[in-house]
C-alpha cells in the first residue's frame, strides 16, 4: 500500500510542478525588468533573458527546471543569485515551528470542544462552541493577527511580537510563538470541533455505545473507550489536510508577525517575479502536504485495523 502510495505521490509532485511552473510564466511580468531596474535597455533585458534561459521555449525550459529536481537542483533565485534549496533550507523551520505550534493550539482547543458540545447536545456549552466554531472560520487571519498584536503586544505588553529567533518550546519562544500559533489555529481549531462533535454524536447513538452501557460499563468508560477512539477517525482526517492548509496559510501569518519564514519569502518571490524561488518552496509545501497524507493513512490503520488500503 505505501509503495503504491508513493507512485502516485511521485506523478502528483510533476503535476503540481507543471501546473506553477506555467502559471507563473504565464502571469504579468517580466523579472528580467525587474532585474534591470528602470534604466534597463531593451538590450539589457535580452541579455538577462539569455543569462536566465528565459528565450528557450516555455517546454523546454519546464523541461530544464524537472531535469533539474530529478537531480536535487531546485535553481538559482533570480534576485539573489543563491542556491533556491539552500534560501528555503534557512527559512523552513520557521514555518514548520508554526505550523507545528498551530496544529497544537488547534487539537488542544478544538477536540475538547466537539467532545463536550456532544457530550451535552443543545446546551449552552454546545450553542457557545458552534457559534465561536462559526466565527473561527469566518474571521481572516489577517484581522485576527492584527487584532491580537493590538491587544496583547502594544496595549498589555505581555507577549513580543515580530520574528521567531529561539524554539517554540523554551519559555521565550513560547512567547514569541503564541500570539501567530493562535491566529493561525483558530480556523483549524474550529474545523476541528465541528468534525469532533458530529463524529462523537453518530458514534454516541451507534448500538455498540447502548450495549456497553447496558452491560453495567461506567459512563467515562463508555466515553473515553468505546467512543472516543471510534470518534477519532474522521477527526485524524481534518486534522492531516488542515496540517497542509496551515502550512500554506503561513504565507499571511508570517506577513502579519514579519516572520523570515517560507511564506514571508514566497510572498516577496512573487512580487518579484523569482520564477524558481516560488516553484521550489510550492515544491516543498507541496511535497510535505502529500507527505502528511500519507501518514494519516497510516494512522488509520493504527487506529481501525478494520481499514485496509489493499
Amino acid at each position: 500500500m505505501i509503495i503504491k502510495r508513493l507512485i502516485q505521490l511521485i506523478f502528483l509532485l510533476i503535476g503540481i510542478t507543471f501546473i506553477v511552473f506555467m502559471a507563473m510564466h504565464i502571469a504579468p511580468g517580466d523579472p528580467a525588468s525587474i532585474i534591470g531596474g528602470p534604466t534597463a535597455t531593451q538590450s539589457d533585458i535580452l541579455a538577462i533573458h539569455h543569462r536566465l534561459g528565459l528565450d528557450k521555449p516555455i517546454i523546454i525550459q519546464y523541461l530544464d527546471y524537472l531535469n533539474g529536481i530529478l537531480h536535487g537542483d531546485l535553481g538559482f533565485s533570480f534576485q539573489t543569485n543563491r542556491s533556491v534549496a539552500q534560501e528555503i533550507w534557512t527559512r523552513l523551520p520557521n514555518t514548520i515551528d508554526l505550523a507545528i505550534a498551530s496544529m497544537i493550539v488547534a487539537i488542544i482547543i478544538g477536540v475538547p470542544a466537539g467532545i463536550i458540545s456532544a457530550l451535552k447536545q443543545n446546551s449552552w456549552l454546545d450553542f457557545s462552541s458552534t457559534t465561536l466554531s462559526l466565527a473561527g472560520i469566518s474571521i481572516p487571519n489577517f484581522w485576527l493577527g492584527a487584532l491580537l498584536i493590538l491587544v496583547f503586544a502594544v496595549n498589555l505588553q505581555w507577549l513580543p511580537v515580530g520574528g521567531l529567533d529561539t524554539p517554540f518550546w523554551t519559555f521565550k519562544g513560547f512567547k514569541e510563538i503564541l500570539l501567530p500559533a493562535i491566529t493561525l489555529g483558530t480556523g483549524s481549531a474550529a474545523m476541528i470541533a465541528r468534525m469532533s462533535r458530529s463524529s462523537m454524536l453518530e458514534i454516541i447513538r451507534a448500538d455498540f455505545v447502548r450495549t456497553a452501557r447496558a452491560k453495567g460499563v461506567k459512563e467515562h468508560m463508555v466515553i473515553w473507550v468505546h467512543c472516543l477512539r471510534n470518534a477519532l477517525i474522521p477527526v485524524v482526517t481534518v486534522i492531516g489536510l488542515n496540517f497542509g492548509g496551515l502550512l500554506g496559510g503561513t504565507i499571511i501569518t508570517e506577513q502579519v508577525f514579519a516572520i523570515n519564514g517560507v511564506g514571508r519569502l514566497m510572498v516577496e518571490s512573487i512580487a518579484s517575479r523569482d520564477f524558481p524561488m516560488v516553484q521550489g518552496g510550492v515544491l516543498l509545501i507541496a511535497f510535505i502536504f502529500v507527505i502528511v497524507n500519507l501518514v494519516v493513512d497510516i494512522v488509520y490503520a493504527l487506529i481501525d485495523p478494520r481499514i485496509s488500503y489493499q
